[in-house]
């Protein structure tokens, strides 16, 4: 899997058990008094009095989600297989009881793996070994559990391109347990790091996603239970125990005259989403102390907002985002809809039918083929889910619907580069084809050629010119899901308008902290006065993600400030440190510290974190880079230049590195020896447009139609005229010198395409330039 799927949840037994029960046991509170912090007494407790809740969750995904490894709980073929793979044999084979592999180690030897434990089920499970550091980690190899006949009963290999210095090799950080699963996938996971000594003492209340996972703590529930078993009479607490409530939002849909579907007659707050959010989300987890369900989720947990990485510009999921920042784009969201109104907690499957269930609110009288549809009855394509929660499948096999329902929008997919799920089955026909068809089915529909947020996104990622006042209203229309307004906040990045301001300040005020923390990128284009003063607020937010994320922002600019900006910083910062510090197992939280010191002035704190960072994750980029940069301020070039030549080294597939060293070269007047690192930069990034552009401004004095190539590239890769008005220049400079008709006719074509995005007057000053030129 990849990082992105947050693969596994595996933990390290407690030497001193020998297995969950007796964990559960030694866990339950003894004391008589719910005045005591409640405690986890594992799922086995749970069993007596509620028997049909065990049995649902029996062999469920969130009872698979972790096992010991054994008869019950794997599912692959161990009986002496092999598997070829690069003209290798991978083994798979048994000792007695125990579960082994004999796959290729990061030493390029193969090597004998003992499995210690499962991680999922279906459609495929994957395997984890132990090592003696406390490092789980997941072997590359995963078992095909679908049925036979649907391709499945096999062995394959989940990333068959990755090498030892890719940061998903099996035995590096992209496939570990420890950091990337454990918090999801077992049950009061404590990752236990020691950063002096890089090992971990993983624990767990529970091996697997037990009922204490999403009810929390049951020890001061199974008290009162037996109190009441007793006769006692004394009032029983609200939830019983429970600090959580897992209710829906809305316990009443009604009808209402000329909507066609029912509509919630109040909405309360309920933990559910929260709870549910812990692990179904695309996030980073800040620490293991802070209470995300009572509190913000926040608190605990970053919530990835609706970045282009992570989505495509109309909100549909790109890359693997767990459903909660998919979900929180809906209507569904907005109208109070929570996780349970479709999906059983304890089976995890659907709680009826699609139809069924999606006929719970929409009336199915008016969603017919006949009206809605237009497909055959009981088709796959009359079906709710294959328009409105389009698959895209993960993990070669494992296909994940989105949860946004998104009014499928082919009038602006045509335009903004969107997946459409009309041409995702009519692959022979056009978004404009499939657009015309759905104006004749829905003429009067009130979403086609509606305003969407797809189109401002889009408008930003080329550079559009209107781009920030149109994030700027995005970010202010309350019609908007927080999530997409929070976004289009953190999409502001480097506009400085008027409109931007008026955005960011009324932002900063606002009661969402999904809509607060887009403020904090939302305002990188201002000088540090200007951004302090927005951001200054934010500083004594109650959430602790944003407090810590707006002095890691503003510390970069630590010596400007006075004693007092220091001081109001200091709380705020030491909360950032506090984060990393929980993070420096891996490079980024070690370079994130490194970062924050060499801000406060402390380089040789910052040095050493920077090579710390590189000891225990070489194949990370950013720690070079950031090292290097560090060295080129303090004069020392030499040392900046060989950092980044070993960074290339430990990870050949950074664009980043050659990148930063081409720069460095030129800085000490090596431009031959540059070029070549800018190219691949540029070459291997593919689509940076900074990476181009430089690349076309080196080669100005060399080749002048080399140069004005990469900088179309640029162009191309930006839609910024920017790039477009360097690449005339170039050629406008270079007329006389280059006298050819290649550099002519490039430099006419240019100014046309350039004419398309700037006033005549520029074009003209340009024209103006290359005759200048010729006559001297």
């Amino acid at each position: 899997m990849r990082w992105k799927a947050m693969l596994v949840k595996f933990g390290v037994l407690f030497t001193t058990m020998t297995s969950d029960n007796v964990i559960g046991e030694n866990l339950i509170t003894q004391s008589s008094s719910l005045d005591t912090q409640a405690s986890y007494v594992g799922s086995d407790a749970c069993v007596d009095c509620h028997q049909e809740q065990s049995q649902s969750w029996q062999g469920s995904h969130h009872d698979m989600a972790m096992k010991h490894a054994d008869e019950k709980s794997v599912l692959g073929n161990f009986e002496q297989q092999t598997v070829e793979f690069r003209g290798q044999n991978n083994r798979f084979f048994r000792l007695g009881d125990e579960y082994w592999v004999n796959i290729q180690g990061p030493d390029g030897q193969f090597h004998d793996y003992q499995i210690r434990y499962t991680f999922g089920w279906e459609p495929l499970q994957q395997y984890m070994v132990e090592f003696d550091d406390g490092r789980v980690q997941l072997i590359p190899y995963a078992w095909d559990s679908r049925p036979k006949d649907e391709g499945g009963q096999r062995w394959f290999d989940l990333y068959p391109d990755t090498s030892p210095t890719d940061e998903f090799y099996w035995t590096n950080s992209g496939q570990n347990w420890n950091f990337m699963c454990a918090d999801c996938h077992s049950t009061n996971l404590q990752k236990n790091y020691n950063s002096k000594t890089d090992t971990y003492n993983s624990q767990w209340a529970e091996i697997n996603v037990g009922c204490e996972a999403c009810h929390g703590p049951a020890s001061h529930h199974v008290q009162l239970a037996k109190q009441q078993s007793k006769g006692a009479l004394e009032p029983i607490p609200e939830h019983y125990g429970f600090s959580r409530d897992l209710s829906q939002a809305v316990k009443q849909w009604v009808g209402e005259l000329g909507s066609t579907s029912l509509q919630p007659h109040a909405i309360r707050s309920t933990d559910q989403l929260q709870v549910c959010a812990q692990c179904h989300s695309r996030r980073t987890q800040l620490n293991e102390t802070q209470d995300h369900v009572s509190g913000s989720f926040f608190d605990k947990y970053r919530l990835s907002l609706i970045t282009q990485e992570l989505y495509h510009h109309d909100g549909q999921i790109y890359d693997e985002n767990y459903v909660y920042g998919s979900f929180l784009q809906s209507k569904m969201a907005k109208k109070g809809v929570t996780c349970t109104n479709c999906h059983d907690p304890h089976t995890a499957k659907l709680k009826m039918p699609e139809q069924q269930l999606c006929a719970q609110c929409h009336l199915a009288s008016e969603y017919t083929p006949e009206k809605h549809t237009f497909h055959l009855a009981d088709s796959k394509a009359s079906q709710c889910t294959t328009c409105h929660m389009p698959e895209t499948t993960y993990m070669q096999i494992d296909p994940r619907r989105d949860h946004s329902w998104h009014v499928p929008r082919a009038d602006i997919s045509q335009h903004i580069k969107t997946p459409n799920v009309c041409t995702g089955c009519h692959q022979d026909k056009t978004e404009r084809w499939a657009d015309e068809h759905i104006g004749k089915w829905f003429p009067n529909s009130p979403y086609r050629n509606q305003q969407h947020f797809g189109v401002a996104f889009y408008a930003d990622s080329i550079s559009h010119a209107n781009a920030p006042d149109a994030l700027a209203y995005l970010a202010q229309d309350s019609s908007l899901n927080d999530i997409i307004r929070g976004s289009a906040l953190e999409r502001m990045e480097g506009n400085t308008g008027r409109n931007t301001l008026i955005a960011l300040a009324r932002a900063v005020k606002h009661d969402s902290e999904l809509i607060r923390i887009g403020v904090i990128e939302g305002s990188s284009g201002y000088e540090f006065n200007d951004r302090w003063q927005i951001l200054q607020p934010l500083l004594t937010d109650p959430v602790l993600s944003i407090r810590a994320e707006a002095a890691a922002t503003l510390v970069t600019h630590y010596q400007q400030m006075s004693r007092e900006q220091k001081s109001q910083l200091s709380n705020a910062l030491n909360d950032y440190i506090a984060i990393q510090e929980f993070n420096s197992d891996r490079g980024f939280g070690l370079v994130n510290l490194a970062n924050v010191y060499r801000s406060l002035g402390q380089l040789n704190k910052a040095e050493a974190l920077y090579q710390r960072a590189i000891e225990i994750e070489p194949y990370f980029a950013n720690s070079y880079v950031n090292l290097a940069d560090l060295y080129r301020v303090q004069g020392k070039d030499s040392l900046a230049i060989s950092t980044l030549q070993i960074g290339i080294q430990a990870q050949p597939k950074s664009s980043a590195l050659p990148y930063s060293l081409g720069l460095a070269l030129l800085r000490n007047n090596q431009s031959k020896q540059a070029k070549p690192y800018l190219r691949q930069a540029a070459q291997q990034a593919n689509d940076n447009s900074q990476y181009w552009y430089v690349y076309g401004l080196a080669l100005e004095n060399t080749d002048v139609m080399a140069a004005s190539e990469a900088l179309q590239r640029a162009f191309l890769a930006s839609r910024n005229p920017r790039h477009l008005y360097a690449q005339c220049e170039v050629l406008a400079r270079n007329i006389k010198l280059r006298r050819s008709q290649p550099v002519t006719q490039a430099f006419e074509s240019c100014l046309k395409t350039l004419g398309e995005f700037v006033p005549p007057e520029v074009v003209q000053q340009l024209r103006t330039q290359a005759q200048l030129t010729m006559v001297n």
